[in-house]
């Protein structure tokens, strides 16, 4: 039985992660800050909750980074850790730099210090790329336009040179946007859909959001993590944009999200100034050939169907309430 350590369990992508690897047969543990009081809702929504090792690890503090490694001796580490909000990053820009960055490079030294053979996937970001007019792939090159961007342009760079200086299985994923009902809702996809529910149930709020004229490749959770998979079991350890290669406005987003209810979203939302970030990334989409030609992975669900799916579920926890 494999053994695999995801640090950063508690989000989106590591309760999908944790339930594919247990379908695959894998002893899983998982890591936050603090696992004594961290709700782990995405593992409970999913019921693998108390089928995973959950653990509290501090991943800017390299004691407690080697300490739980030497403890757990896994064969896989997914880095899935450090603060994911790019809106986040402008107020933080120090906390994400350390989470992101400093966490990584801990990762990576404890490994070599313990067992280099220990294959090592990171969580990189297409917010590394900047503006894409055209389809980005593994050959683009980065232009952070926030702190969150420029943190994971680093963190990919540390994990490459270990790769090539110490011969090390350690690579990056590329993701780009992706969703899922796992979502929270500080995440504007999930603001929306929970908003366009409450709208449809009655309320007569305005739903506040930001730019609506940005462009975003958004595939969907569970296939992005399959990639994930993929990319550990490679022969091979190399980097991979992972994407639909189409793209939305976040405006078509909304109005997706507000017609499945019949609804308008011109008559419910409005603009806030004070969620535009300082700097955005106006369009954003990539190329994900790589991924197909050498991984045999292809995204499936349109950003159609990512929208109702995430609709659907939603109603269905307000039901069970």
């Amino acid at each position: 039985m494999k053994r695999a350590l995801i640090c950063g369990i508690s989000g989106q992508d590591g309760s999908y992660l944790a339930q594919l690897l247990l379908y695959k047969g894998y002893e899983v543990y998982g890591t936050s800050r603090d696992a004594q009081i961290n709700p782990f809702t995405g593992l409970n929504r999913l019921g693998i909750k108390d089928e995973v090792h959950l653990l509290s690890m501090t991943q800017t503090d390299f004691r407690s980074v080697l300490q739980t490694m030497k403890l757990i001796s896994p064969d896989e580490v997914y880095n899935l850790a450090g603060q994911t909000s790019v809106g986040l990053s402008f107020e933080q820009p120090v906390e994400t730099f350390e989470t992101v960055t400093v966490g990584t490079i801990n990762l990576l030294e404890a490994i070599r210090f313990l067992n280099p053979a220990i294959r090592f996937y990171n969580a990189s970001s297409s917010e590394c790329f900047g503006n894409t007019e055209v389809p980005a792939n593994e050959e683009t090159a980065f232009r952070p336009r926030s702190p969150y961007a420029a943190a994971k342009a680093a963190a990919h760079w540390i994990v490459s040179n270990y790769r090539e200086a110490y011969n090390m299985f350690s690579c990056s994923g590329i993701l780009f946007n992706h969703e899922s009902p796992l979502r929270p809702e500080r995440f504007v996809t999930q603001k929306i859909i929970s908003g366009a529910i409450r709208i449809a149930s009655g309320s007569k709020e305005k739903l506040k959001l930001g730019n609506l004229y940005v462009i975003r490749d958004w595939g969907y959770a569970p296939e992005y993590v399959e990639a994930i998979y993929r990319m550990i079991q490679h022969k091979e350890p190399e980097d991979f944009v992972i994407a639909t290669g189409t793209s939305h406005s976040l405006e078509a987003f909304v109005a997706e999200s507000f017609s499945y209810f019949n609804l308008n979203w011109k008559e419910h939302c409005e603009t806030d100034p004070s969620l535009i970030r300082p700097t955005d990334i106006s369009k954003s989409f990539g190329d994900a050939g790589k991924a197909e030609r050498l991984l045999g992975w292809k995204a499936q669900t349109d950003m159609k169907n990512i929208v109702r799916l995430m609709v659907e579920s939603k109603m269905q926890v307000l039901a069970d309430k």
